[in-house]
Protein backbone atom coordinates (compact mmCIF):
# COMPACT_ATOMS: atom_id res chain seq x y z
CA UNK A 1 0.00 0.00 0.00
CA UNK A 2 3.01 2.49 0.84
CA UNK A 3 4.35 1.60 -3.07
CA UNK A 4 0.34 2.72 -3.97
CA UNK A 5 -0.30 5.75 -2.25
CA UNK A 6 3.62 7.15 -2.99
CA UNK A 7 3.00 6.30 -7.00
CA UNK A 8 -0.48 7.53 -6.68
CA UNK A 9 0.22 10.92 -5.29
CA UNK A 10 3.93 11.50 -7.11
CA UNK A 11 2.31 10.57 -10.58
CA UNK A 12 -1.05 12.89 -9.69
CA UNK A 13 1.13 16.18 -8.70
CA UNK A 14 3.65 15.16 -12.10
CA UNK A 15 0.67 15.23 -14.49
CA UNK A 16 -0.50 18.51 -13.04
CA UNK A 17 -0.17 20.73 -15.99
CA UNK A 18 1.54 18.08 -18.11
CA UNK A 19 0.91 18.10 -21.96
CA UNK A 20 -0.64 14.74 -21.63
CA UNK A 21 -3.23 16.44 -19.52
CA UNK A 22 -3.70 19.16 -21.62
CA UNK A 23 -4.42 16.80 -24.58
CA UNK A 24 -7.26 14.86 -22.36
CA UNK A 25 -8.42 18.72 -22.23
CA UNK A 26 -8.85 19.31 -25.33
CA UNK A 27 -10.31 15.46 -26.68
CA UNK A 28 -13.42 16.08 -23.66
CA UNK A 29 -13.88 19.14 -25.60
CA UNK A 30 -14.34 17.11 -28.96
CA UNK A 31 -15.48 13.67 -27.72
CA UNK A 32 -17.65 11.92 -25.24
CA UNK A 33 -15.54 12.76 -21.60
CA UNK A 34 -16.31 8.52 -20.46
CA UNK A 35 -14.43 7.94 -24.02
CA UNK A 36 -11.88 10.03 -23.56
CA UNK A 37 -11.26 8.94 -19.75
CA UNK A 38 -11.49 5.27 -21.23
CA UNK A 39 -8.52 5.95 -23.48
CA UNK A 40 -6.58 7.69 -21.13
CA UNK A 41 -6.52 4.78 -18.72
CA UNK A 42 -5.80 2.01 -21.34
CA UNK A 43 -2.88 3.69 -22.55
CA UNK A 44 -1.67 4.43 -19.01
CA UNK A 45 -2.17 1.25 -17.83
CA UNK A 46 0.14 -0.07 -20.39
CA UNK A 47 3.17 2.67 -20.12
CA UNK A 48 3.08 2.33 -16.86
CA UNK A 49 3.60 -1.22 -16.96
CA UNK A 50 6.15 -0.78 -19.25
CA UNK A 51 7.70 1.61 -16.88
CA UNK A 52 7.88 -0.64 -13.92
CA UNK A 53 9.42 -3.40 -15.58
CA UNK A 54 12.13 -1.24 -16.48
CA UNK A 55 12.29 0.26 -13.09
CA UNK A 56 12.30 -3.28 -11.17
CA UNK A 57 15.14 -4.63 -13.79
CA UNK A 58 17.55 -1.05 -12.57
CA UNK A 59 16.61 -2.20 -9.14
CA UNK A 60 18.48 -5.53 -9.72
CA UNK A 61 20.80 -4.72 -11.24
CA UNK A 62 21.92 -1.44 -9.46
CA UNK A 63 22.90 -0.78 -5.73
CA UNK A 64 19.80 0.35 -3.43
CA UNK A 65 21.88 4.17 -2.10
CA UNK A 66 23.03 4.93 -5.88
CA UNK A 67 19.10 3.86 -7.13
CA UNK A 68 18.17 6.45 -4.42
CA UNK A 69 20.72 9.04 -5.12
CA UNK A 70 20.16 8.85 -9.04
CA UNK A 71 16.39 9.11 -8.41
CA UNK A 72 16.67 11.94 -6.05
CA UNK A 73 18.36 13.48 -8.90
CA UNK A 74 15.79 12.26 -11.91
CA UNK A 75 13.03 14.17 -8.91
CA UNK A 76 14.97 17.45 -9.35
CA UNK A 77 15.09 17.44 -12.95
CA UNK A 78 11.51 16.53 -13.08
CA UNK A 79 10.91 19.93 -10.76
CA UNK A 80 12.32 21.72 -12.89
CA UNK A 81 10.61 20.39 -15.92
CA UNK A 82 7.19 21.08 -14.29
CA UNK A 83 8.28 24.13 -13.62
CA UNK A 84 9.34 24.76 -17.27
CA UNK A 85 6.42 23.15 -18.33
CA UNK A 86 4.67 21.29 -21.62
CA UNK A 87 2.74 23.04 -24.72
CA UNK A 88 1.12 21.22 -26.96
CA UNK A 89 3.30 21.06 -30.18
CA UNK A 90 1.43 21.34 -33.81
CA UNK A 91 1.43 16.96 -33.97
CA UNK A 92 -0.48 16.97 -30.34
CA UNK A 93 -2.96 19.92 -31.42
CA UNK A 94 -3.31 17.74 -34.63
CA UNK A 95 -4.15 14.36 -32.73
CA UNK A 96 -6.76 15.99 -30.48
CA UNK A 97 -8.47 17.79 -33.64
CA UNK A 98 -9.13 14.71 -35.07
CA UNK A 99 -12.67 13.69 -35.43
CA UNK A 100 -14.55 10.30 -36.32
CA UNK A 101 -15.98 6.97 -35.12
CA UNK A 102 -12.45 5.82 -34.23
CA UNK A 103 -12.55 8.16 -31.05
CA UNK A 104 -11.12 5.44 -28.70
CA UNK A 105 -8.25 4.22 -30.58
CA UNK A 106 -7.03 7.71 -31.79
CA UNK A 107 -6.98 9.28 -28.08
CA UNK A 108 -5.85 5.71 -26.68
CA UNK A 109 -2.76 5.73 -29.29
CA UNK A 110 -2.23 9.34 -29.16
CA UNK A 111 -2.36 9.42 -25.08
CA UNK A 112 0.37 6.28 -25.50
CA UNK A 113 2.93 8.32 -27.85
CA UNK A 114 2.73 11.50 -25.50
CA UNK A 115 3.75 9.54 -22.14
CA UNK A 116 6.90 7.58 -24.02
CA UNK A 117 9.68 9.65 -22.42
CA UNK A 118 7.14 11.78 -20.76
CA UNK A 119 8.19 12.97 -16.87
CA UNK A 120 5.60 10.60 -15.56
CA UNK A 121 7.17 7.49 -17.19
CA UNK A 122 10.21 8.69 -16.11
CA UNK A 123 9.06 8.88 -12.70
CA UNK A 124 7.22 6.06 -12.50
CA UNK A 125 10.43 3.79 -13.62
CA UNK A 126 12.25 6.16 -10.48
CA UNK A 127 9.74 4.92 -8.58
CA UNK A 128 9.81 1.52 -9.35
CA UNK A 129 13.57 1.09 -8.66
CA UNK A 130 12.85 1.28 -5.05
CA UNK A 131 8.82 0.60 -4.30
CA UNK A 132 6.81 -2.74 -4.97
CA UNK A 133 6.02 -2.92 -8.23
CA UNK A 134 2.54 -3.42 -8.22
CA UNK A 135 1.57 -0.46 -5.82
CA UNK A 136 3.57 1.22 -8.01
CA UNK A 137 2.16 0.45 -11.71
CA UNK A 138 -1.70 0.71 -9.89
CA UNK A 139 -1.06 3.74 -7.80
CA UNK A 140 1.01 5.98 -10.57
CA UNK A 141 -1.85 4.78 -13.00
CA UNK A 142 -4.55 6.21 -10.50
CA UNK A 143 -2.69 9.10 -10.17
CA UNK A 144 -2.30 9.50 -13.89
CA UNK A 145 -5.75 8.80 -14.09
CA UNK A 146 -7.15 10.73 -11.66
CA UNK A 147 -5.29 13.85 -12.91
CA UNK A 148 -6.30 13.73 -16.36
CA UNK A 149 -9.90 12.62 -15.13
CA UNK A 150 -9.52 16.72 -13.72
CA UNK A 151 -8.77 17.71 -17.16
CA UNK A 152 -11.11 15.90 -18.92
CA UNK A 153 -13.92 17.37 -16.11
CA UNK A 154 -12.95 21.26 -16.95
CA UNK A 155 -12.44 20.24 -20.47
CA UNK A 156 -16.19 18.86 -20.74
CA UNK A 157 -17.92 21.07 -19.24
CA UNK A 158 -16.06 24.55 -19.95
CA UNK A 159 -13.04 23.87 -22.84
CA UNK A 160 -10.75 25.97 -21.18
CA UNK A 161 -7.35 25.05 -19.86
CA UNK A 162 -6.63 25.06 -16.05
CA UNK A 163 -4.62 27.69 -14.59
CA UNK A 164 -1.43 26.46 -14.24
CA UNK A 165 1.03 28.93 -12.53
CA UNK A 166 0.07 27.55 -8.65
CA UNK A 167 -0.24 24.25 -10.21
CA UNK A 168 3.37 24.14 -11.41
CA UNK A 169 4.95 25.73 -8.56
CA UNK A 170 3.54 23.39 -5.85
CA UNK A 171 3.86 20.14 -8.02
CA UNK A 172 7.59 21.38 -8.67
CA UNK A 173 8.26 22.00 -4.88
CA UNK A 174 6.72 18.61 -4.25
CA UNK A 175 9.57 16.86 -6.21
CA UNK A 176 11.90 19.05 -4.65
CA UNK A 177 10.78 17.92 -1.14
CA UNK A 178 10.63 14.01 -2.59
CA UNK A 179 14.49 14.68 -4.21
CA UNK A 180 16.10 15.93 -1.36
CA UNK A 181 14.37 12.97 0.90
CA UNK A 182 15.91 10.24 -2.09
CA UNK A 183 19.79 12.04 -1.75
CA UNK A 184 19.42 11.95 1.64
CA UNK A 185 18.59 8.16 1.72
CA UNK A 186 21.16 7.02 -0.92
CA UNK A 187 23.95 9.09 1.08
CA UNK A 188 22.81 7.46 3.65
CA UNK A 189 21.94 10.53 5.77
CA UNK A 190 18.47 9.56 6.83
Amino acid sequence: MNAFFLSFGVILLAELGDKSQLMALAFAARYKAVTVLAAVTVATLLVHAGSVLLGAAFALALPTALIQFVAGLAFFAFAAWTVRGDKLGESDEGRAKRTGRWALLTVGVAFFLAELGDKTMLATITLATTEEPWGTWLGSTAGMVLADAIAIAIGALLGTRMPERAIKIFAAGSFVVFGVLLVAQGLGLI
